[in-house]
């Protein structure tokens, strides 16, 4: 049941396609995970340095979440059911890595009230945390079908 697997695919393409879009497009947006949750993003805005050297980060994220992104469309569209099967684990452990590099980081923010609204890293947590229950169940009924 490959479809499964590609349904996963799909819905995490969607949902990370629009967070893309809010790095690019509007980043100080209130939601969507946007650059307007840290407190230091109000300011970097008032040094042009500053500014432009947080622009330059944000869009690199940018960039690299649509490499990713790429990636995982040409598994949807083309791959065959051992790729996409390689895909999905590969995703649940590279969006696993979040909270062995970026989560304590996110974590410590949040307590020294850098992130607005307080007790958004327990919200980010639990979105990523459910794209890893998403494709991990994926995967036991791709198995178990």
């Amino acid at each position: 049941m490959v479809i499964i697997l590609k349904l996963a695919i799909l819905i995490f393409l969607v949902m990370e396609l629009s967070n893309i879009l809010i790095l690019y497009c509007k980043p100080d947006f209130q939601y969507g995970n946007s650059m307007n949750t840290f407190q230091q993003w109000h300011a970097a805005q008032s040094k042009e340095s500053d500014r432009l050297f947080v622009q330059y980060l944000v869009n690199w994220v940018a960039n690299c979440k649509l490499i990713f992104l790429a990636l995982l469309a040409v598994v949807l569209l083309f791959g065959g059911e051992t790729i996409t099967l390689c895909a999905v684990i590969a995703t649940i452990l590279s969006i696993a890595i979040y909270f062995v590099t970026l989560h304590p980081i996110l974590t410590k923010l949040d307590a020294m009230g850098e992130i607005q609204p307080k007790g958004y890293s327990k919200t980010l947590a639990r979105t990523i945390g459910a794209f890893i229950v998403m494709f991990s169940g994926a995967l036991v009924l791709y198995f178990i079908l």
